[in-house]
């Protein structure tokens, strides 16, 4: 987190291989079980022309509504604890797992944790066929650089959402939410996904946003001009002053009175919006 008289946070590189002429990034798909329409969206996408048109796929957080741990990739359905309900969340992310790998074997996937998979390690990353990225990276495409974060550590004003991002980032808690058992776990995904619904009651624009002095003293900081970053929910851009601009990419939701799932793709003319709901 940066805060008045903090270090800035260190910058990751990302460089483009020089036969590169587009990179796609998405963020928030909050993929789930209880959101068929978000996972039909994303394997249109992948599966589909406009993925074969974009050299790499850069994830900036959330795929996942949350991740309870790198072991749900083999789970064993006759473990003692699990109910109907948990194995069918468990082949869901497993689903997700195989349509991620099979895509990553054609074309590279960067993802970069946000505040709901933070629990994605080495060995779920590797059978998604992802690589993991800093928060925040430095992106050097096409002659331009771009500063990519989750955004939720910009999200200052939130002093409650801080505190409870320093405690899950904290490498002892999660060893010990990762030792309890997977149905304990996977309880726990349950408590957060009713806080996330019950949370979402309230209008996007309510939600605390990016800091903005922060924002640019990380962009200074980088040395770049425009901030790509999700959480938010808050789709859109504008000028955080003069010579500085943010890109919000947008959330996914297969169904409620908002459907919407969306790329942004960054290539030589700047960046461009694609809707995926016509594909999916």
């Amino acid at each position: 987190m940066t805060a008045p008289g903090s270090p800035l946070p260190p910058v990751g590189l990302l460089q483009a291989a020089p036969h590169w002429r587009a990179v796609d990034l998405i963020s928030d798909l909050h993929l789930h079980h209880g959101d068929a329409g978000s996972l039909a969206s994303l394997r249109a996408y992948l599966q589909g022309g406009l993925a074969r048109q974009s050299d790499a796929l850069i994830v900036l957080g959330d795929l996942f509504e949350v991740w309870v741990g790198d072991d749900l990739i083999d789970f064993d359905p006759a473990t003692p604890g699990l109910d109907g309900e948990d194995v069918d969340t468990l082949l869901f992310w497993r689903d997700c797992v195989r349509l991620l790998a099979d895509h990553a074997r054609h074309k590279p996937i960067w993802f970069m944790a946000g505040n709901r998979d933070f629990l994605l390690g080495a060995r779920g990353l590797q059978a998604c066929g992802m690589q993991a990225l800093q928060d925040p990276t430095r992106l050097e495409l096409l002659g331009r650089t771009w500063l990519l974060s989750h955004g939720d550590a910009l999200c200052l004003a939130d002093t409650g959402y801080q505190a409870f991002r320093r405690q899950v980032r904290d490498p002892r808690w999660q060893a010990d939410v990762l030792s309890r058992p997977l149905s304990e776990r996977l309880a726990l995904a349950r408590q957060l996904r009713a806080q996330s619904r019950e949370h979402q009651l309230g209008q996007p624009q309510d939600w605390a946003d990016i800091d903005v002095p922060a924002a640019l003293d990380w962009l200074r900081h980088a040395g770049c001009h425009t901030l790509i970053h999700g959480h938010t929910h808050r789709p859109g851009d504008n000028e955080l002053a003069p010579g500085f601009t943010r890109v919000v990419l947008s959330d996914w939701a297969g169904h409620g009175p908002r459907p919407r799932a969306e790329v942004l793709r960054l290539d030589a003319q700047g960046w461009h919006r694609l809707s995926l709901l016509a594909v999916a």
